[in-house]
């Protein structure tokens, strides 16, 4: 089912001072900032990471498509399958990996939810 995409930036800088640190997690939303199906655009000194909620369960991955540098958070999510809004390539929002179009996969980020706060290994 292709959804949507939510745009939301996050300064990390003020997150962090308001919110603290948890080790090396950053709080950065609430669940229900990322309802199932959608994606969300954030950055994490100064990295631009793509949030994923497939079927209630958060992932993490770069949010720049490594052929054109495009938002891959503005293309759609199917499933777990993100397409790049600019040249159609494919990726896995679970293992990065390159489905279509590119070879070169994601770099993948470690996702921690705690009650209804998510938290993104920084």
């Amino acid at each position: 089912m292709a959804t949507e995409n939510i745009s939301k930036q996050v300064d990390f800088s003020a997150v962090i001072e308001a919110w603290g640190q948890t080790g090396t997690f950053v709080k950065f939303a609430k669940t229900i900032d990322v309802p199932v199906g959608k994606m969300m655009h954030v950055e994490v000194d100064g990295k631009e990471i793509l949030i994923a909620n497939v079927e209630g369960k958060f992932y993490a991955v770069g949010d720049r498509c490594p052929h054109m540098n495009a938002l891959l958070s503005k293309g759609t999510l199917n499933n777990s399958i993100v397409t790049c809004p600019r040249h159609f390539s494919s990726f896995d929002v679970i293992t990065g990996k390159a489905i279509s179009g590119n070879t070169q996969g994601l770099p993948v980020y470690q996702v921690k939810v705690d009650g209804n706060d998510l938290f993104i290994d920084r």
